[in-house]
């Protein structure tokens, strides 16, 4: 990150490199543009030394060569005819390309599948976390797995957002990621018991993924001109002072460690939301891309899929029953309901480019995502409880809590989306609804109403804020699924 691009989009930038007098004749418009013929160029210059060269010239100058090609960000795809590389020159290439720098956005790329199977692990992680709250509606076990989700969502955007930002299609970014994948599947065996002496395991196995994402920070912050390393150096600060502050917890007993795990997570985003702010006070490029919006909602796709395992598996362990089978599809519903809401009013929606606005947008996904799992957790026990006359009281607030935190955040949100404006009556009564709806939501919890019918209230107001929200889009002559061109 920083405060002016060191290479605008679509810019390359190389070595300084003294020509031979063959260049002249080797015109741009007779260049190749495939990297092996890329290659083939520099070589054919002397890699800058004045001379002829093989491509399989293994001298001490073929540094100068790779060097020359890792500093073009945008290496032109190779097209038909390009010359063949050596099995060890392109080793090296698929290897030791360094990641793009800051303002080196690519806007119209698609997420790819190395991302898609990254997220896949999140999907355990969260699965766990949410499996312990469900055995335990306690204060301590909510605190707990409050704590543990926002470890898990503080790695996630880490790798998310340097993979968004410098990440290529390449060998070296893919090992980078594997090695994150493992460590985090590590830390899932740990994440189920993190208030027992299992909490010390994960505390170092987070450490070292914190070290693992700061080295690759770094390797970005290191290709950075000196005057422009502000921002990423308060980033990489942050980053390793949570990495020490993550490995001091291991030693401590599992009360202490819960209390610093809570404070790293808090100060760490509070220190990273300032600094974005600051970052993105006066944008001198954009960095908020369609895909960047797909991996947030993508995420939020995941946490939803608590909400079916909440089900199948409060379904699973109890006697079945019409009234058991009609509280869980009513559950499931809820589900649908968050769905729909989000995919309509925040999916594909991009977020305004400027620091509070964007900085609101990323952390506000936190608690929201956070309210969705934990939704997903409580689907057990309303389902269990199912032939009670009156919903436990933890399963009751913690269900109308969800809910309504569900629908707070996306009134925060909301304001941050670049076509708010477009639409600004309409969304500020959408968000008046929102509020009415949490609410209520909070009072249904109170109240502690049978299950079935907690369930049936909490999927009504879900639905209630939809079709609000879709007549008011509908009054200002778009469907409330169309996104603006803004």
């Amino acid at each position: 990150m920083d405060d002016v691009p060191a290479c605008p989009p679509g810019a390359k930038a190389s070595t300084t490199t003294v020509a031979s007098p063959s260049d002249a004749a080797y015109t741009a418009a007779a260049r190749p543009a495939g990297p092996a013929r890329a290659l083939s160029d520099i070589l054919r210059r002397g890699g800058g030394y004045g001379r002829q060269r093989s491509r399989h010239d293994t001298s001490p100058h073929f540094g100068r060569v790779i060097l020359e090609l890792q500093m073009s960000d945008n290496a032109p795809e190779p097209r038909p005819g390009a010359e063949a590389l050596s099995l060890r020159t392109g080793a090296r290439l698929w290897l030791f390309l360094p990641p793009r720098r800051h303002g080196d956005v690519r806007p119209d790329r698609s997420v790819s599948f190395l991302e898609l199977f990254y997220d896949l692990v999140y999907v355990v992680l969260v699965g766990q976390a949410a499996h312990t709250l469900a055995e335990d509606f306690s204060w301590r076990g909510t605190a707990t797995f409050a704590v543990v989700f926002g470890l898990i969502w503080i790695a996630w955007l880490n790798g998310t957002l340097f993979y968004e930002l410098h990440g290529r299609e390449d060998g070296h970014t893919r090992m980078l990621i594997f090695v994150q994948m493992l460590l985090l599947v590590l830390m899932a065996v740990y994440v189920g018991h993190a208030d027992s002496s299992d909490g010390r395991t994960l505390a170092a196995l987070y450490a070292l993924l914190l070290a693992l994402l700061s080295y690759q920070w770094f390797s970005v912050y290191r290709r950075d001109l000196p005057e422009l390393r502000r921002t990423p150096r308060r980033y990489l600060i942050v980053m390793v002072a949570g990495t020490v502050l993550m490995a001091a917890s291991v030693p401590l007993s599992a009360d202490v460690r819960l209390v610093v795990w809570a404070v790293f997570v808090a100060a760490w985003c509070s220190a990273e939301c300032v600094i974005l702010i600051a970052w993105r006070r006066e944008p001198s490029y954009h960095v908020v891309s369609d895909s960047m919006v797909e991996r947030f909602g993508l995420f939020i796709i995941i946490v939803l899929g608590e909400v079916v395992f909440g089900v199948v598996n409060g379904l699973t362990e109890t006697e079945r029953s019409t009234l058991v089978t009609t509280t869980g599809l009513l559950g499931l519903a809820i589900g649908f309901g968050f769905w729909w809401n989000y995919a309509d009013l925040v999916s594909r929606r991009l977020p305004r480019e400027r620091g509070h606005s964007l900085a609101t947008w990323i952390f506000i996904h936190l608690p929201m995502a956070m309210a969705v799992a934990s939704a997903g957790a409580g689907m057990v026990g309303l389902v269990e409880h199912a032939t009670d006359h009156r919903t436990p009281v933890a399963v009751s607030w913690l269900m109308g809590g969800s809910v309504a935190m569900m629908l707070i955040t996306t009134v925060v949100l909301l304001p941050a989306l670049a076509d708010y404006d477009h639409y600004p009556a309409a969304y500020k009564s959408v968000q008046v609804a929102l509020v009415t709806a949490a609410v209520v939501a909070l009072l249904v919890g109170w109240s502690r109403p049978a299950p079935w019918l907690l369930a049936l209230i909490l999927l009504l107001l879900l639905l209630a804020t939809w079709v609000f929200a879709f007549a008011r889009w509908l009054s200002q002559g778009s469907l409330i699924n169309e996104r603006s061109a803004a």
